[in-house]
């Protein structure tokens, strides 16, 4: 199983607890991680994405070779010797990853829901490259997301108390998946300890200022048993899913 993330730390947020326990299971794990972490001169951040990796468990972890588009309307220049996620030729991108679909002789792949789960540049450019090299390669494909309805609850709480100002309860309305739509919830809470450990290894982001490194700080401080009650499912779709129940096994599939 492949899974495409955009940034360091997003793998830790989105499917953590599916890649460690997919790795405790047997299967081979690779991360592929669109950019670098950095707008400027390149940092540390990959070096704490692998440590996340091999905490989850992970076989392999690759990065595609771009460097962060940024959050918001300004798109800056390249950085040099590095393009833009944003700015990268969709094709070739695809190409790359379908080259490591192939190498890996995946079955799966995981990648974003068309919003990008809340509108990022880097991520909906994940799910366009994603959806691209998943047809190239010829693998199945799931888009890692969280249902709508919960999305709109946690920025209401998370607004309260002053942890998020960024997102408005307007953007959370549009963002993430439709319940009715969620195709596979995934229970990960046997694994939430190593998903907190993953967060734990993004370094920059925990010691960072301003609300998400506290938000940061916050989840990887909580006790153990409540990390995992609330960080204990991960959700995904599966494009041209069939009507049916809502699956665990991410290996099992409703298309038609």
């Amino acid at each position: 199983m492949l899974a495409f993330h955009a940034h360091p730390d997003d793998e830790a947020l989105l499917t953590a607890g599916t890649l460690a326990r997919l790795a405790a299971e047997g299967h081979r794990v690779v991360i592929v991680m669109a950019c670098d972490g950095a707008m400027g001169p390149p940092n540390s951040r990959l070096d704490e994405f692998r440590a996340s990796a091999a905490i989850l468990g992970a076989a392999r972890a690759e990065h595609l070779g771009y460097a962060d588009s940024g959050h918001g309307p300004v798109l800056y220049p390249d950085p040099p010797g590095r393009v833009r996620f944003a700015r990268a030729d969709p094709a070739q991108a695809a190409g790359k990853l379908a080259a490591l679909l192939r190498e890996e002789r995946a079955d799966l792949l995981l990648s974003y829901d068309a919003q990008g789960g809340y509108g990022h540049r880097d991520h909906i450019k994940v799910h366009e490259v994603g959806a691209r090299a998943a047809e190239l390669a010829g693998v199945r494909v799931l888009e890692a997301t969280v249902p709508r309805e919960l999305t709109v609850r946690g920025v209401k709480v998370l607004r309260r108390l002053h942890l998020v100002t960024r997102y408005t309860v307007a953007e959370a309305l549009v963002a993430g998946t439709p319940r009715a739509t969620i195709t596979h919830r995934v229970n990960v809470r046997r694994y939430a300890a190593r998903k907190q450990a993953a967060l734990a290894a993004h370094r920059t982001p925990v010691n960072g200022t301003g609300k998400s490194a506290r938000l940061f700080r916050l989840l990887i401080a909580l006790p153990a048993p409540v990390f995992a009650l609330l960080a204990g499912w991960e959700w995904y779709a599966e494009p041209g899913a069939a009507p049916g129940p809502v699956l665990d096994d991410i290996f099992r599939s409703r298309s038609g």
